[in-house]
């Protein structure tokens, strides 16, 4: 048996693992990110992986970051929610901790995850994962292989565009599907709605204070759990969008499986229900054709741990 440990790298949290090749997670730890301070959330990493390795033999080192990573899986170009901007993070946690190491972006190592131990471990050769949290982040497997293209920054499905001069989007671009079909779209709709309808937001409007603009996600979440119509609308509006996404990806490269993981997911049918409904409406012409189920994540907070150790397994 194998070890190797797996290091997720967010905004607010560092979570590392030591995991064997049955993608079991065997100890686990966790620190929160110095996330304005470069130098710190190296040290931070470093410190966990050899905290992590104490009287283990350790095979490599795993990093899943979220940023644009570079071809070779080393270097972190840019990371929106971190200090990193050309970050040699290999390098540096390569020289302290004496092991092998790759760096991937995050959404690929969750997907990869999935793929090899989760909702998508019956396809040995394709998936797409979709993750609906914040934002929309996103991951390709073809040929039993992460698709990275020829910079290493591909599958960035939350700025296909959905609306054309729509939302103005975090990336520079307006109507990105990130914009329609995350949490933050989520919020957006039911604020939105509880101002438009507020007799029909009873309980999302309690919840809140009696303040649509203090409505939060996970709000809207408890809320259409309990029934209320306008929280249940606005599920339905980011499960219509992601659904024709799905569908655009099963056009264009027919994968096995489809898989959608993330936080918002925790809402279960509320998203999946709308979802499913869409991409198989959006894929009539295809109705007689044969295309991917769409399955929820299982590894939820582990993913980023056990892709990120899987794939440093590989080096």
């Amino acid at each position: 048996m194998t070890l190797t440990i797996g290091v997720d790298v967010g905004g607010t949290k560092v979570a590392g693992g030591v995991v064997d090749d049955t993608g079991t997670v065997l100890v686990q730890s966790r620190r929160d990110t110095p996330a304005d301070d470069v130098g710190k959330t190296r040290d931070v990493i470093i410190e966990l992986v050899g905290e992590l390795a104490a009287g283990r033999t350790i095979e490599a080192v795993g990093i899943g970051a979220a940023g644009w990573i570079d071809a070779t899986r080393s270097t972190v170009l840019f990371a929106p929610n971190l200090a990193w901007r050309d970050e040699p993070l290999r390098e540096y946690v390569g020289a302290a901790v004496g092991l092998p190491v790759i760096v991937e972006n995050d959404a690929n190592v969750a997907a990869w995850a999935e793929f090899r131990y989760g909702a998508a471990r019956a396809a040995d050769d394709s998936m797409i994962m979709f993750t609906i949290g914040t934002g929309v982040g996103g991951g390709i497997v073809l040929g039993g292989e992460l698709m990275r293209g020829a910079h290493g920054v591909a599958a960035e499905l939350g700025h296909m565009l959905a609306v054309p001069d729509g939302h103005q989007c975090g990336c520079g671009r307006l109507g990105c599907i990130e914009q329609y079909a995350s949490g933050s779209a989520l919020v957006r709709f039911a604020r939105a709605g509880a101002r438009q309808e507020p007799q029909r937001a009873t309980a999302l409007l309690e919840l809140a204070g009696g303040e649509a603009e203090a409505i939060t996600g996970h709000m809207v979440t408890a809320a259409a759990q309990g029934g209320d119509p306008v929280s249940a609308e606005a599920f339905a509006q980011i499960g219509r969008w992601l659904g024709t996404s799905l569908a655009d990806m099963a056009q264009i490269l027919d994968p096995q499986t489809l898989v959608v993981g993330g936080g918002v997911i925790d809402a279960g049918d509320l998203l999946l229900g709308p979802t499913r409904r869409s991409y198989l409406d959006a894929l009539a012409q295809r109705g007689r054709l044969p295309v991917a189920e769409v399955l929820p994540a299982e590894l939820g907070n582990s993913a980023g741990v056990i892709g990120a150790a899987d794939l440093a397994r590989r080096i």
